[in-house]
């Protein structure tokens, strides 16, 4: 039976906008299989759900900092009324940035680069940005406007490596159990945020072995410096049976019966559930966090213009340490964001199995590098790719669509931060971890026969969770496999083939994807430009064609013998 939607996909699939998003039914070339307009919004609205959590996340983080206001004390001025009334202003400044930032972020994402990936101000990025680099109240080497300074700069120098595709080429010659390694390591690293604190609160801190059990009441934490590391009656918490059984049973139960949406019912269903006050699950307790909490939903619409933190930037460059954070950004984030797209991409289908490139990657971190220096402009940290645009993909995103709908989403979120900025964090964790389960199903292609491919994989896998950062993990996977693979084969070249590995032809091969390190548009604009696939076919093609020659003399050769 053909349904009205059925009829809206249909009409859409075949109208510009079909063609330009590649859905289904387009009839172009490059259409993506399954994708459909309304499973696009659904997809969408379900990584906007999972990500909204860093309107409020990332405003307390960074306000840590104490923003542009001026500390005229050495105590850190942590008991200064005015210097906190001064703090809290820039974290309603820091609310309005980050959902300003995601919505034009994931936008232009969306509809330039036709990816369904969420952008925002990355988690880790912004923890640097505060406690390593400006400080707790501007404790730090530099300044906070001097730190946006350092910001701005690296998204023009990422724009410009963009162009000349070398963000790009780093990634695409990575070894593909490296590359499936990173997939994997982020889906363990968000099933882990899920399973934390800023989720289902089932793993705690531990004073003696870093990590364990949680979900504890606050008056059970070893101390109240200490939140999150429970002393005793572990699990006792009653959001976190919430969100396991209404944000992770229920979401996967719906799941097993294919119903749709069901991360998205999971995410609501829980908050929705957290929002009455007379309950022993509520997201604003009577205390006085919980009521300024609940006095900020109840405003329900409002608009907070930037006070303190738009347009900051101090382009104080000549100051060396300015220098030494930029240097920072940009190696943390070339490769946070370069795995993090390369990822998503392949957890959609959308990677090219001859290039080993996705398309749009250009316009993709030519987008990313924009938005980070505009995100400079409004006050915040990098902005990147988000992990969490995997739950949207896991919904059925395939195109530029639903990054489009996550970028409404965050500009409708603007208006009514108090509602977004109350969906708690246990009703996200749960999703995280079906998302995390789903995306560590890159392990199977992973090449485990050859130690030198299986252990930089694995150590790739475990420290990007372990260090809570993708670019340590990826940092530690390349170093090994370039020791691991790189001294074995000096010693064969040394000794001409007659020290090997035992087991040398389980071996993954490495190999240089064909299309050049010159990004394409270069190519097409000096007339240079061969389609990689028909290049790769006629490579094949001749490598057959030398092998059937061979096989063909052979044959003579014993005929005439």
């Amino acid at each position: 039976m053909i349904t009205f939607f059925d009829r809206l996909n249909a009409q859409i699939a075949q109208s510009p906008v079909g063609t330009w998003f590649r859905l289904e039914g387009c009839g172009h070339p490059k259409e993506r299989e399954g994708s459909r307009f309304t499973t696009e919004l659904r997809a969408g609205l379900t990584t906007w759900a999972a990500m909204a959590y860093i309107i409020s996340v990332n405003a307390s983080i960074i306000s840590d900092s104490g923003g542009t206001c001026v500390c005229p004390t050495s105590d850190l001025c942590v008991t200064d009324d005015v210097y906190l009334q001064c703090v809290a202003e820039v974290n309603r400044d820091l609310i309005t940035t980050t959902a300003a930032i995601a919505a034009l972020a994931s936008f232009l994402m969306g509809l330039l680069a036709n990816l369904p990936v969420g952008m925002a101000p990355g988690l880790g990025l912004n923890a640097y940005f505060t406690y390593s680099v400006v400080g707790f109240h501007g404790s730090g080497m530099i300044t906070y406007r001097e730190a946006l300074a350092a910001v701005f700069l690296e998204g023009w120098v990422f724009f410009v490596l963009s162009l000349l595709g070398l963000r790009q080429w780093l990634a695409r010659i990575m070894p593909q159990s490296l590359v499936l390694a990173v997939g994997a390591g982020i889906g363990l690293f968000i099933a882990f945020i899920g399973l934390g604190p800023g989720g289902l609160g089932v793993i705690g801190g531990d004073t003696v072995n870093l990590v364990g059990l949680g979900g504890c009441n606050a008056e059970d934490y070893v101390s109240s410096d200490l939140p999150g590391y429970c002393a005793r009656r572990v699990l006792q918490n009653p959001t976190v049976w919430l969100g396991i059984f209404m944000g992770g049973i229920f979401t996967v139960l719906l799941m097993v019966y294919r119903i749709k949406g069901a991360l998205l019912m999971g995410i609501f269903a829980t908050s929705i559930i957290s929002w009455p006050r007379p309950t022993a699950v509520t997201y604003f307790p009577h205390t006085p966090a919980g009521d300024d909490l609940f006095a900020f939903f109840k405003q329900i619409v409002t608009f907070h213009p930037l006070q303190h933190i738009g347009n900051a930037i101090d382009y104080n460059y000549g100051n060396g340490k300015v220098a030494y954070a930029l240097i920072t950004f940009l190696y943390v984030d070339i490769l946070d964001t370069t795995g993090t797209l390369y990822s998503m991409a392949k957890f959609a289908n959308l990677r090219d199995p001859v290039t080993l490139d996705f398309e749009n990657s250009t316009v993709a971190y030519c987008v990313d590098a924009f938005s980070i220096s505009i995100g400079a402009l409004l006050g915040t940290s990098p902005v990147t790719a988000f992990i969490e645009s995997a739950t949207g993909i896991a919904e059925g995103g395939k195109t530029g669509i639903t990054a489009m709908v996550v970028g409404l989403a965050f500009f409708v979120s603007v208006f009514f931060a108090p509602i977004f900025a109350s969906i708690p964090p246990w009703a996200t964790g749960g999703a995280l971890v079906v998302v995390g389960s789903l995306m560590i199903r890159n392990v199977r292609e992973i090449n485990w026969d050859y130690i030198g491919d299986a252990v930089p994989a694995f150590l790739t896998i475990i420290i990007i969770p372990l260090s809570f950062n993708i670019a340590y993990g990826v940092i530690a996977g390349v170093a090994t496999y370039i020791l691991l693979n790189g001294i074995p084969l000096a010693i064969r070249k040394l000794t001409g083939d007659r020290i090997v590995p035992a087991n040398l032809d389980a071996k993954e091969p490495w190999i240089v994807p064909p299309g050049g390190i010159v990004p394409i548009w270069i190519q097409k604009l000096t007339g240079r430009y061969v389609d990689p696939r028909i290049e790769y076919e006629m490579e094949n093609h001749d490598a057959m064609s030398v092998a059937t020659d061979s096989q063909d003399h052979i044959k003579r050769s014993e005929h005439e013998k």
